[in-house]
């Protein structure tokens, strides 16, 4: 049997406590910054989260990554907002945020372009649709995505609309 991958075995022990607490697990990602382990779990929900969302989890987790013990090493575990140009992941984040300005990057070229930019329209069957340049609709297969995020518009606050 295949080893789970890290970041999949710890979303899967955030989620419940999360959906718990009404939150959403955005990403989990397993870093070295600075000499440094992070065990970053980024975390959303409507209307934005506050500190206390965030302090929550990660007692919540602390407990349960300390009872699994999925990482053999020391490592900080952090918890925090995506940030208004938070990663898009999931299926149904293309769908939730269709109106919002993206930019995404391709594990490889598509008409000889990894780096693509426009409005979301949303998801359709497996593929994303973006409006980009001067009414071009692109469909980017969803599995060759390899980064795709909300991009800030000064024009609001939260990032990404388009008015």
């Amino acid at each position: 049997m295949a080893k789970q991958p890290v970041n999949e075995l710890v979303t899967n022990l955030a989620e419940p406590h999360a959906a718990a607490l009404g939150l959403e697990v955005v990403d989990v990602q397993l870093l070295r910054e600075g000499g440094r382990r992070i065990l970053r779990v980024l975390i959303d929900r409507e209307g934005g989260i506050a500190l206390d969302d965030c302090e929550a989890l990660s007692t919540a987790l602390g407990e349960e990554l300390d009872r699994a013990d999925p990482i053999p090493y020391s490592y900080c575990l952090e918890v925090s907002s995506p940030g208004i140009e938070r990663p898009l992941k999931k299926e149904q984040d293309f769908r939730r945020f269709a109106g919002h300005t993206i930019s995404c990057r391709l594990f490889s070229p598509l008409q000889g372009r990894k780096n693509f930019s426009g409005l979301l329209l949303g998801l359709e069957g497996q593929e994303i649709l973006l409006k980009a340049g001067e009414g071009d609709v692109v469909r980017l297969p969803l599995d060759a995505v390899a980064l795709a995020r909300l991009v800030y518009d000064e024009g609001n606050r939260k990032g990404g609309k388009k008015r």
